[in-house]
């Protein structure tokens, strides 16, 4: 980690909202929170890397109780400075084995914040300890891309996804050890910054395994929030598991 923020310190913090913001589009936070309503069923939720609120303040809205586990102080204090922000209850801690009080009927870990996690070992631990979150007939819904190596050509480790001639941004693959990063270089007033994020990518039959190690089942796969299909040619997905009603013997 960079600092004790790890890799989403002040600086990210402050253009987070801004550099994600498709994500942030209110037809695209309107679709997400849709569903993750009638999953929670009247429960309360638990989002794991909670940031900046972007999922977690319209869903509260909609009266779901939440809470959260973020590392960044940075992040969550744009949360905290938002409308409604100080009224979520925010943990600091890794949420790959952060605890916090409470039974959960809903959990949820959008927009690849799985892949923050860059050890195998690491997001096993996540779905175990949101299965200790959850109560029985609870959901731990995952977003996360495909993999995206169909657009490596033999050979070749980088691909890029942005270029002007200010910014550029790249992702970086091993296929080896699944290890991945994204690069970003930008150029102001003719002096170039660059950071890297490390990530690791996981494919949508390595999460279902993982929560059959943690006592989970999956429910849904879709392609998308809307519910599309997900099909062989789906560049993301959203998974939903379940914890079963009853221990199994």
């Amino acid at each position: 980690m960079t600092d004790e923020d790890g890799y989403f310190g002040a600086r990210v913090a402050a253009t987070y909202d801004e550099s994600s913001g498709s994500m942030f589009d209110p037809a695209v936070v309107d679709t997400t929170v849709d569903l993750l309503v009638g999953l929670a069923g009247g429960g309360p939720a638990l989002e794991l890397g909670i940031g900046t609120g972007r999922v977690a303040l319209p869903l509260a809205r909609r009266g779901v109780p939440v809470r959260g586990i973020d590392l960044s102080r940075a992040m969550v204090a744009q949360l905290r400075a938002k409308p409604g922000g100080e009224a979520i209850d925010v943990t600091i801690g890794d949420f790959a084995t952060t605890r916090v009080d409470g039974e959960f009927t809903l959990a949820y870990l959008v927009f690849n914040t799985i892949m923050n996690l860059t050890t195998q070992e690491a997001q096993v631990a996540c779905f175990r300890n949101v299965a200790e979150h959850l109560a029985p007939g609870g959901c731990f819904v995952i977003e996360v891309m495909v993999p995206a190596l169909r657009r490596l050509p033999a050979g070749q480790t980088v691909v890029p996804y942005a270029v002007s001639p200010t910014h550029w941004a790249f992702d970086i693959y091993d296929t080896a050890t699944q290890a991945s990063s994204s690069n970003y270089v930008n150029v102001v007033d003719g002096r170039g910054d660059y950071h890297s994020i490390p990530f690791r990518y996981v494919w949508p039959a390595e999460l279902d395994l993982m929560a059959q190690l943690a006592g989970l089942r999956r429910r849904d796969r879709w392609a998308d929030w809307t519910r599309a299909p997900f099909t062989h040619e789906s560049t993301s997905h959203v998974s939903v598991y379940e914890k079963p009603l009853t221990a199994a013997p």
